[in-house]
């Protein structure tokens, strides 16, 4: 039996779409928070106050790791893109534990431990 046959594989790549999925919906509000903050946008608009809401938890595990910078009232906040980045970092990681379970033949095994040596 291969990797095409496996009954594993499929939900393996279901596991990676839901895992990649779930990151680019976290790096859009991220993205967006850091834009808005960025431009100075008004925290009491809906909109801008709805993604400060929802991505206040995100954040919060970072936000004393690096000052704040102001400028005119914009605010480049380094601590968005500190999350982004782990955040990235922990679906990356995730991806590679699913791939452990990736069913893999004899020979294709041998060929990858010989590239690790």
């Amino acid at each position: 039996m291969d990797a095409y046959t496996s009954p594993s594989t499929r939900p393996l790549y279901r596991g990676t779409q839901v895992v990649w999925y779930l990151l680019g919906l976290v790096e859009v509000l991220l993205a967006f928070r850091f834009v808005m903050k960025l431009l100075g946008a008004n925290p009491v608009a809906p909109f801008t106050n709805f993604i400060y809401r929802a991505t206040d938890f995100l954040v919060a595990p970072f936000v004393s790791v690096f000052r704040i910078a102001y400028t005119q009232g914009n605010v480049f906040e380094w601590t968005t893109l500190l999350a982004m980045l782990v955040y990235w970092i922990i679906a990356w990681g995730i991806i590679r534990l699913l791939l452990i379970g990736k069913p893999v033949s004899t020979p294709e095994a041998a060929v990858k431990l010989d590239k690790l040596e």
